[in-house]
C-alpha cells in the first residue's frame, strides 16, 4: 500500500483563478476591481481565493460580489 496523499489546494492564485475562469490574469484584476468575483484572501503579500467559494460561486451563475 501506498501512503501518499493526494491534497487538493483550498485556496488558488490569481493565475490559478484566471485559468480556471478562462480569462487573462489581467482581466481577472479588472473583475475583481469592479467586485464581479468573490473577495480574494490576503496572506501578507500573497492573493488567493478559496477554492471552495470560487466553486460555490460558479454553481450560483458567478453573481456579482455584492449579491454573493
Amino acid at each position: 500500500m501506498s501512503d501518499i496523499v493526494t491534497i487538493e489546494s483550498l485556496a488558488v492564485s490569481a493565475a490559478e483563478f484566471a485559468k480556471l475562469l478562462q480569462v487573462s490574469g489581467r482581466h481577472l484584476w479588472a473583475l475583481n476591481a469592479q467586485a464581479l468575483v468573490p473577495h480574494p484572501i490576503r496572506f501578507g503579500r500573497s492573493v488567493r481565493w478559496s477554492l471552495n467559494e470560487v466553486r460555490e460561486w460558479i454553481r450560483a451563475g458567478v453573481p456579482p460580489r455584492g449579491e454573493w
